[in-house]
């Protein structure tokens, strides 16, 4: 066998080699499960993110609110989100919420499922601290 089809062979094995570890790899990754939020990632929301298995994170601050939605502010003027809530949503403040806190003006996050019409139904509401940007850890703006 002469040295050129030595190193031939040794290229098309380690292709093989290679496609085989990736594809192997990729389906050993799609069957890892995954949290569908973490809180590492909650603060670096901005606006609207999708997350596993129909999961959608919002944030902004409370333009409107009546007794089962509320209306969101985006970030940077980004429009704005209708979030439906029930007795059950789960409501956050550092310390447990209820819908009486969700107030006009607050900022909040939202974690839920997107609707076809655009709005959220949320799965809990995180109130922000007075002053704090929406989807950050930073304050607010001086205005």
């Amino acid at each position: 066998m002469s040295k050129t089809s030595k190193i031939v062979s040794a290229v098309i094995i380690l292709l093989v080699v290679a496609g085989a570890s990736f594809y192997f790899g990729m389906n050993y990754g799609k069957s890892q499960s995954r949290p569908a939020f973490s809180a590492a990632n909650f603060s670096a929301l901005r606006g609207s993110r999708n997350g596993a298995n129909g999961a959608n994170a919002t944030s902004g601050s409370i333009i409107a609110k009546d007794s089962n939605s509320i209306t969101l502010q985006l970030p940077n003027n980004a429009g704005s989100k209708i979030v439906f809530y029930s007795p059950t949503t789960q409501i956050n403040e550092f310390a447990t919420g209820t819908a009486d806190d969700l107030k006009t003006g607050v900022s909040i996050s939202v974690m839920g499922t997107t609707n076809s019409d655009g709005s959220v139904t949320a799965n809990s509401i995180q109130i922000r601290p007075a002053g704090q940007n929406p989807g950050t850890n930073q304050p607010a703006p001086a205005q």
